[in-house]
């Protein structure tokens, strides 16, 4: 693993979610409408209540996992559970309605998000996905087993249907055989022999090479059509640009599409793939921590330590 891959996916993700933010529920291609020149400028537009170059909630709660990864040299869930709860105590901008309410809940770290489904059968949103990018890269020498079980893991504490267990973990096993220089998109047969069988059938339709985002039969706020989308966006491009581009052009839950989208290009391209007129203004809010805001510099700092 480079430590410009690994920039790369955490970077890319955090600039795919600001750059998808304003454009959050709106049409497809209102992105392209409005900026229809690659490279020329301005896309870091903000609106939609979210300043130029601010990323959502999909990155804060990605710095949160990669900071307590950090700080307890592994995985320590109740830990995060902690942080992400002090955080959506902090009243964020924006958090999903299903982490909000297990989050809120009261219930203990490890029953919150089981209970939550318990009740509501519903619990398949992309909220865990949103989030890999900084686990991803620190799980990544370890191997594929353990990449994606800590996956799960960790999306388990929010999520408590196992289809975002397993788009959590695809994502993870993908970004690691970016991060080793390999395609993750020929790595996608392997990666589903790994998969739950009860979610293999799902998964390996919406990653087939000839499945179109307009083919889903979910909005793709739900985690399948959401991996989905980003993973098509990869194969159908050829640079990071290009591949975020087509993720925010596809509308409805942009910032997360442009955020799972942006790590795997990310990784796949690497950070000097990704425009510094993006880049400069990218900066990450980061509600219970004082005021802290993270920008470029950073997360670089946060990527290079979670690569070690």
């Amino acid at each position: 693993m480079t430590t410009a891959r690994a920039i790369g996916a955490i970077l890319g993700s955090a600039v795919g979610d600001a750059l998808g933010a304003p454009f959050e529920f709106g049409p497809e291609g209102a992105f392209t409408e409005r900026f229809p020149t690659p490279g020329h400028g301005g896309e870091m537009c903000g609106g939609g209540g979210w300043d130029p170059g601010e990323a959502t909630d999909d990155t804060q709660m990605a710095v949160l996992v990669g900071e307590s990864l950090i700080d307890h040299a592994g995985l320590e869930l109740p830990d995060i559970f902690s942080r992400f709860r002090r955080w959506a105590a902090a009243d964020p901008k924006d958090i999903g309605l299903q982490t909000e309410a297990v989050l809120t809940s009261g219930d203990a770290w490890d029953l919150a998000a089981a209970i939550h489904f318990q009740i509501n059968q519903r619990a398949a949103g992309n909220g865990s996905l949103m989030r890999a990018a900084t686990s991803a890269v620190y799980f990544a020498p370890h191997g594929r087993t353990a990449t994606m079980t800590a996956a799960r893991r960790i999306a388990a504490l929010t999520h408590g249907d196992r289809a975002a267990w397993e788009g959590t973990a695809i994502l993870h096993e993908l970004i690691r055989v970016a991060l080793e220089g390999h395609d993750p998109l020929t790595a996608i047969p392997e990666t589903l022999t790994a998969t739950h069988p009860d979610h293999r059938l799902r998964y390996a339709t919406v990653l087939a090479p000839d499945w179109h985002p307009d083919q889903a039969t979910e909005f793709n706020g739900a985690v399948w059509p959401c991996l989905g989308s980003a993973v098509w966006a990869l194969r159908t491009t050829g640079s990071y640009e290009d591949a975020v581009r087509a993720a925010i052009d596809l509308g409805g839950d942009t910032d997360t599409v442009a955020a799972v989208t942006g790590a795997l290009a990310g990784a796949v391209h690497g950070a000097d793939a990704i425009p510094a007129r993006w880049t400069e203004p990218l900066h990450v809010p980061l509600p219970s921590s004082g005021g802290r805001i993270l920008r470029t510099a950073e997360l670089t700092l946060l990527a290079g330590e979670l690569a070690c």
